[in-house]
Order: structure tokens, then sequence, then C-alpha cells
């Protein structure tokens, strides 16, 4: 990917939109599978490889695996299958590639659950699993545990979603009702050695969280997703409460089953943002990296970092980009269109409320910001008369959850289709100083 040119060097606000996209561009390609697999790739066990994945980027990662170990190791044994998001799928040969759906659970990432379970259950010591995980990979297989129905789990999702949960507390209910989640799959495995690789989608980059830990440890119990729900207050079918006080809890850290696994994180929102700070360094632009693990309400953090940005442009005399990731939410409470980036964005955009020379951008980094077809959207000052000519209220539409059509009307929407990786939210905020 070529380099970003000079911000002196452009002359409009299209130009400095473009900059801000070539920016995101390459923070997603530091991240992808295609530049991460091939130097982790551990050398052929005695007996047979098998390999299991689910998340957005479990495709491309499976792609990857394949062509480093066709490359290196061709004769050993490769097998397996992998999960990932409808129309995130990628060529595979000896590695099955399923498509099921996200963020809502169907029955195909339950059938691709169970048949993860069977190609690992009659493994031996010398044998090895290779579990390909990444961010969505908790709604993708999905595997009620005994007694609890997908119907059950569908509706605990739907409310989870909805009620601006963080996702640490949604995959906890997650893992204590599933069959392979929290551990379940790599204790399926034993005695088999479980190598896990992860692409991290969750704030702090907790590897038992992404994707709610199918080949690790938990450390949570029941009765931490009985407290979840409770404190949503969720209401719950009996054979859920039911299950969640009884005795079943997932395979503890002292297990067998984890004695001789690993565990290679391979990229995290980190990366993405690193990658984009040495890019944007090299352009002449001085950055702030606000944080890589921000949470909280989507349209709360644009508000707030709104404020920082108008606070800080005052005091600049080059230009200064503010970036930052991790996973927003969003309490929803309206019947628009929209995700956690583009709610995050119009927060902002009205905080900002046209200030001259600041521009923004916010993405999810796997394509998709939540069930829309954009990954996120941008905008620069003249966006903020653009709207008022349009009759676009800004408060009216963050009431709706309709930040989607908000910047669908200005023609600002960013859609790139799935990228295959995920590391969650990228966001940027660029300051021009004010010219006297």
């Amino acid at each position: 990917m070529s380099e970003l040119p000079s911000l002196p060097e452009l002359d409009s606000a299209a130009d400095v939109a473009a900059w801000l996209r070539q920016l995101a561009d390459m923070a997603v390609a530091a991240v992808h599978p295609d530049t991460l697999v091939a130097d982790q790739l551990p050398d052929p066990p005695p007996g047979r490889t098998v390999v299991v994945g689910a998340g957005k980027a479990a495709a491309a990662m499976a792609a990857a695996l394949e062509r480093a170990w066709q490359a290196r190791c061709p004769e050993a044994p490769l097998s397996g299958l992998v999960v990932t998001r409808y129309g995130h799928g990628a060529d595979c040969g000896c590695i099955e590639v399923l498509e099921a759906s996200h963020p809502m659970p169907d029955d195909l990432g339950e059938k691709a659950a169970q048949r993860m379970l069977e190609a690992v259950g009659s493994l031996s010591e010398g044998d090895r699993v290779i579990a390909l995980i990444s961010g969505g990979g908790s709604a993708l297989m999905t595997l009620p545990a005994p007694g609890i129905s997908l119907a059950d789990k569908q509706a605990l999702n739907r409310e989870l979603l909805r009620c601006g949960a963080p996702i640490r507390d949604i995959n906890t209910v997650r893992r204590h009702l599933s069959a392979i989640k929290g551990g379940r799959l790599a204790a399926a495995a034993h005695p088999a050695q479980v190598i896990t690789w992860l692409i991290s989608d969750v704030p702090g980059d907790e590897p038992s969280l992404v994707a709610s830990g199918p080949t690790l440890p938990d450390a949570t119990t029941p009765t931490d997703a009985l407290a979840v729900l409770e404190r949503y207050a969720i209401a719950i079918p009996e054979t859920v409460h039911r299950h969640l006080s009884g005795d079943h809890t997932a395979p503890a850290p002292t297990d067998a089953a984890f004695a001789r696994d690993e565990t290679v994180l391979l990229a995290r929102a980190a990366d993405a943002l690193e990658a984009a700070r040495r890019a944007a360094e090299a352009a002449g632009v001085t950055v702030r990296v606000l944080g890589d693990d921000l949470e909280g309400e989507a349209r709360e953090l644009g508000r707030e970092q709104g404020r920082q940005a108008l606070a800080a442009q005052p005091e600049i005399r080059r230009p200064l980009l503010l970036v930052s990731g991790g996973e927003t939410s969003v309490t929803v409470a309206g019947d628009g269109r929209g995700g956690r980036n583009v709610e995050y964005l119009l927060g902002l955009f009205e905080a900002l409320q046209g200030a001259p020379g600041i521009h923004a951008l916010a993405i999810d980094t796997d394509g998709i910001d939540g069930s829309e077809d954009n990954a996120g959207a941008s905008f620069s000052p003249p966006d903020f008369q653009r709207a008022r000519e349009l009759g676009l209220e800004p408060l009216d539409f963050l009431s709706r959850n309709d930040a989607y059509t908000f910047f669908q009307a200005l023609g600002r929407l960013i859609v790139t289709g799935p990228t295959r990786t995920n590391v969650n939210d990228f966001r940027a905020i660029l300051l021009l100083p004010r010219t006297p």
C-alpha cells in the first residue's frame, strides 16, 4: 500500500476525507491474517493436524494457514473446518469453510459447532488441533448446553445486544449456556495438544474473552452469568435459570485438557493503531493515541472526544491526529438503522457543531458496522452546513438510533465489504491548525 500524502499538499475536504480513508485501510491491512499467519506455523506433529475455528477472520486465517502449510510441509496431513459470517468466506482446499449468522445465531452455526466437537473428539496424544479464533465467533459457534434450546439463546442474545451491555458481560452469559465455549472445545480435544491463534476484538485482549474462549479456561461462574442477566433486568426461561443454578461450571484452568496447550495473539486493536500512527507520522502529522480499549455508550464517547478535540485545536501548530480503538455499545431505544461506529460519529458530529478544521472517521475493522452494509462513516466541517440545508437534526436521529440514515443522506457512509479480519473499532479525528 502506498504511503500517505503529506497533509499540506491536500487542498479540499474531499482530499482530507480520502486521506483518512487511506489511513483506515492501512490500519486494517496491518491486522489481516495474510500478514500474520505464516511466521507462527508449528512443525507437524507425529499424528494428524486438525484445524477448527470461528469468527469473522476465521476463513481468511484458514486460507493463510493452508498456503503456509502447503509451502512448508505439503506431505503432512491437514484437515478441519471453520465457521464465519455469511459473506466472509475464503477459498480453501483441505479446510472446509462454513458460513452462519451473526450477530444473531442460527441453526447453521449450531451444526458447525457440533461438527467441530466431533472433529476433535477422537484425537490422540500425538495429534494437534490449531484453533483459529476471532471476534464474532461466539455467535457463529452456537451450541446450546443440554436442556437449553437455540431459541432460548437467540432470545437472550437479542436482549443482551439491545440493552447496551459490554461484550465481557454478554460473553459471560454465552459461555455458561454453551456446550463448546469456555474451554469445552479444548476439553473435547484432549489428549491432543491445542494451539489457539487469536485475533482479538475485545478491549484489554484477554484471550479467554475472544469468541467466549472455546479453547481456553474460564474464570467466571454460572452465578456470574445469572448476575449479568439480573443487572440488565432480562427475563429468562425456567430452563435457563435451572441450568445456571446447577453445577455446570466450565473446565478449570488446572484441568489436564490445558496442560500442553499454547495460545498466540496474532493481532489486536493496538496493532492497527500503531500502523496508523507510523503512517500518519511519516506524513508529517502528530499522533495522539487515546486508547485501544475504550468502551461505554457510543454516542457519549463521541461527545467526549469531540470536547477533547475542541480543547486541543487552539494549541496546535501542525496537524494532530487523535486515534482510538476498543468496542463501544449502543442502548437501543429507537427503531432506526445504525451501528456503534456511526452512532459514535453522530455524537461527535453533534458535539463539534461544524468546527472548522476538524475531520473524523469511524469504522468497524471487520467491514460491517452492526448489522448494516457499511463499515462506518466519515465527515468534514462542511457537512454540518449541508445537514442543516437538508433538515437533518443530529439529536433527532440519535433519539431513533438512526445514525446510518443520517450519514447516508449526507453521502458519507463508508462501504468496504467484509475485510475478513476483526480488531473492532478504528476511530480517527484529524485536527488542522486554524489559520489566523
